[in-house]
């Protein structure tokens, strides 16, 4: 069994409850049996897989599959195209690891997402830019590591798609079982 989910903001990517104001994947009535592929941090929403076929993990997570996972950032100031560079090309450093070269590109458009609850600060005097980042690694908080060392944070992150799966027309906080169509844009 393969899921989608999309994983709302304040909700840890495991099913353990570590304090009880925690949300965790044990509150949306998930299949038995199911454990997550790869995770998102609390303060990240959107696509998530789960399964309980374990050869998954390793086809979907390990970089020398160099399988696409696609996030939708959100980040403080008008992002520039030096800083997109520095972000696709490979160059970049964090915390002595040299990031594999990623696609960015500028959204012209904000993506069209549920308000997130609660909502990211807003200040008038400061604009903000979406753009869209692929990677083919995922370290730790790797995104908001790479947003910030170009010198725009991350105010919100969202997995919009894994290979060519989409997280459109899925719901926050709901999930359904991936067909046969849905794992060949996984490349499975």
């Amino acid at each position: 069994m393969l899921i989608a989910f999309h994983k709302p903001f304040d909700v840890l990517s495991q099913f353990t409850r570590e304090l009880p104001e925690h949300r965790t994947l044990a509150d949306f009535s998930l299949p038995k049996g199911v454990y997550p592929i790869g995770r998102l941090d609390r303060d990240s929403e959107g696509l998530l897989l789960l399964s309980d076929e374990k050869p998954l993990v390793d086809r979907l997570l390990h970089p020398r599959h160099e399988h696409p996972r696609t996030y939708w950032v959100q980040v403080e100031g008008e992002v520039e195209e030096t800083a997109l560079r520095k972000l696709g090309d490979g160059t970049l450093v964090i915390q002595g690891h040299r990031v594999a070269k990623a696609l960015v590109r500028r959204l012209a458009e904000e993506p069209l997402l549920e308000p997130r609850v609660p909502p990211i600060r807003y200040r008038a005097s400061i604009p903000t830019s979406w753009i869209a980042l692929t990677l083919i690694e995922g370290k730790n908080r790797q995104v908001r590591r790479m947003t910030a060392a170009v010198g725009f944070p991350t105010l919100r992150l969202v997995r919009g798609a894994i290979g060519d799966f989409p997280l459109e027309g899925l719901p926050q906080g709901q999930w359904r079982e991936l067909t046969a169509a849905d794992r060949r844009l996984l490349g499975l």
